[in-house]
């Protein structure tokens, strides 16, 4: 029976075989900043590529855009950034620490209703709930609660001064709304259409943490689909079946995902309804991992607004112009590749031995397959080679002539690699190779012509 995960499990798991490393290490590190090492660099681009694949390519109503990070400032006074985009700070007058205040009020009380609330209203249960003290300390003495920004602020130009602030973006989607009137003039699309982005954003989390689940430096995939008013609310529903799906077709147990409907009193200022896709993390219960939102026709009526450009959308066929409103499915791969991870991990006994392994979909797979040769002598090694030279264009592939080959195959199933190939003896005289499954640790023989096609069955199915 697989042991339970726990984070620190994980943790140490991804930095001994290379998935994910802390930031500046040798340096002794820099809080919520990681580095994808070798294996994480690939299962992190292998998740946005299914992504991509499933809502660009396997599409013919979704165009993509690939946008600024630096973009015009006032791009966030129209988006109500620049003033809303707050956490609510609390410190510590004792241990000096800065807290996010609903969180440290959650975390005492195990209230779920803080959310939202004002500064003021946090400040009042600060004060008077004495389960609310300073994790470091246990001290009650606290400031008040004040808004905190998350925009992360930068200069443009040689001179530092306020008329060259910038921001790092806090969110791909505004590259979207602001390039909406460009789509529509130079890819001939029509309502209902989506425009997909995938990239980097940017935010000064009071409190980030549990390892890739939060940080300050994210990517996000987003895709804005445009629709006709009153069609949003079907729409909407449609794309939580989509996202849904995703999820549960690249091996997601379902058992571990959820939807949560956001309260209608809780919404942000621009959704008419909000509905998470959760996953129920060992180590913090049910997360997010991403939202999907109607986001109504606030974004290109707020640009339109502050820019003075007409943003409307002209329907030919009914012979009528409106503002499309907006069904937005926003996720980040950094948090969906934790999800994966912990999801497929497990520490199992086989045969008398203990094994870890990652039982990956093997489209997520960092590797897709291992190539042996059972012995690093000559002609069972050249032919392994050749085959791995063949293979290789096609996917990441791995070369292993190292160590039994019992080690190799517990190596690559850590790994996550879901398929092993071995050139054996008998190959040099019925030409074929054994193909072993990670999971069901079955093997079968296939003619060495015809391992490249077998490969590519196992590997989309």
């Amino acid at each position: 029976m697989s042991q339970p995960v726990t984070m620190d499990k994980i943790v140490a798991f991804c930095k001994r075989r290379g998935f994910v490393y802390q930031s500046s290490e040798i340096y002794g590190g820099i809080r919520s900043s990681y580095d994808y090492g070798p294996l994480g660099v690939e299962m992190k681009r292998n998740i946005k590529e299914e992504w991509w694949r499933r809502t660009v390519h396997m599409r013919d109503d979704v165009v993509g855009l690939d946008s600024a990070i630096i973009m015009h400032p006032k791009v966030w006074d129209a988006s109500g950034h620049t003033a809303t985009f707050n956490d609510m700070l609390v410190e510590s007058r004792t241990s000096g620490r800065r807290y996010r205040a609903d969180h440290l009020i959650e975390d005492a009380t195990g209230r779920d209703d803080v959310e939202g609330l004002s500064a003021e209203e946090l400040t009042e249960i600060i004060q008077t709930d004495e389960r609310v003290k300073d994790p470091v300390d246990g001290g009650r003495d606290f400031a008040p609660v004040r808004p905190f920004n998350l925009m992360f602020e930068t200069y443009t130009g040689p001179v530092k001064g306020p008329e060259n602030v910038a921001y790092l973006r806090p969110e791909t989607a505004q590259g979207i709304f602001v390039n909406f009137k460009n789509v529509l003039q130079t890819s001939r699309v029509k309502v209902p259409f989506g425009i997909a982005q995938v990239g980097k954003s940017f935010r000064n989390e009071i409190t980030p943490g549990n390892f890739i689940f939060r940080t300050r430096e994210f990517e996000q995939m987003e895709m804005e689909f445009f629709v006709e008013p009153g069609t949003d609310a079907e729409w909407h529903e449609y794309w939580l079946a989509e996202r849904w799906n995703w999820y549960t077709d690249l091996g997601m147990n379902t058992e571990n995902l959820r939807f949560y409907e956001h309260p209608k009193d809780k919404l942000s200022h621009y959704s008419k309804r909000t509905v998470d896709v959760e996953y129920n993390f060992p180590f913090r219960g049910w997360s997010e991992l991403e939202g999907i939102a109607n986001r109504t026709d606030f974004d290109l009526k707020q640009h339109t607004a502050f820019s003075g450009e007409n943003l409307t959308y002209f329907d030919q066929a009914a012979g009528n112009s409106y503002v499309p409103y907006v069904i937005e499915p926003a996720a980040g791969p950094d948090r969906i590749m934790l999800a994966f991870l912990v999801d497929a991990y497990a520490e199992e006994e086989v045969r008398g031995e203990k094994r870890t392994v990652l039982k990956l979909h093997p489209r997520l797979a960092p590797i897709k397959a291992a190539v042996f040769p059972l012995t690093k002598k000559e002609p069972v090694a050249s032919v392994a080679r050749e085959l791995y030279d063949e293979l290789k264009g096609d996917y990441r592939i791995f070369y292993d002539d190292s160590g039994a080959i019992g080690r190799r195959y517990r190596r690559q199933d850590e790994a996550g690699t879901p398929f092993c190939i071995t050139v054996d003896f008998d190959t040099l005289d019925d030409k074929q190779v054994t193909i072993r499954d990670r999971d069901t640790l079955e093997q079968e023989r296939v003619p060495l012509a015809d391992v490249r096609d077998r490969l590519r069955a196992l590997i989309s199915g």
